[in-house]
């Protein structure tokens, strides 16, 4: 989420972060995103009876702000068929694993246990089966004999902060389209970045 405020700070950027909404009320990024003049909001999915009502409140502040365009980053409940078709082909969640592999919580855990040679994170359009979803861009990283899980993250999650404002740019700029379960920009289907093998940290 910071990554995307700071990427869009940038005038040639083609979106404007305008609200960031979260179902945990002390979620440190509604305080970053007040720091840096964005509105936030918090709506507690504790407090409701079902994902449904849950969700139509989240949909009332959305309308209000007029938001176009939904990035997850975080996000960890499931949801409904109704909301994901609110917004079909305009949400964006991030994953930190190389989807299809890893789909659920605890992926470098996994990864690492399963001797995987490289890892990664994946920026997908929602669609309402778990971690699926046509694939806008993906980065990897390779992994080490001295991994742990945390050093793992932290490498994983420098690509996140490339790779989710550069699809984000792709998707509100107008130049994706979907086929299927495939994302293409124009005629192409869309790339990504050749992997960078860092030195062992």
């Amino acid at each position: 989420m910071r990554a995307l405020i700071e990427a869009a700070r940038a005038p040639s950027f083609p979106a404007e972060i305008v609200l960031v909404l979260s179902n945990r009320p002390d979620a440190e990024g509604l305080a970053f995103a007040r720091d840096n003049g964005v509105s936030s909001a918090a709506v507690d999915h504790k407090i409701f009876a079902g994902r449904e009502e849950f969700e139509r409140s989240m949909q009332v502040l959305l309308d209000l702000h007029r938001i176009e365009f939904i990035c997850l980053a975080g996000f960890l409940r499931m949801l409904t068929p109704w909301f994901v078709s609110q917004w079909r082909g305009r949400m964006l969640n991030i994953h930190p694993a190389l989807l299809p592999a890893y789909r659920g919580l605890d992926t470098h855990e996994r990864a690492l246990a399963d001797g995987v040679k490289i890892h990664g994170c994946t920026v997908h359009f929602v669609v309402p089966a778990l971690d699926e979803g046509p694939i806008v861009a993906q980065a990897a990283v390779p992994v080490f004999e001295s991994d742990t899980p945390e050093r793992l993250a932290r490498r994983v999650l420098e690509q996140e902060h490339i790779i989710y404002p550069a699809a984000l740019a792709r998707a509100a700029g107008g130049r994706l389209t979907i086929k299927g379960n495939r994302v293409f920009a124009g005629e192409a289907e869309v790339d990504c970045p050749p992997l960078r093998v860092p030195p062992e940290i």
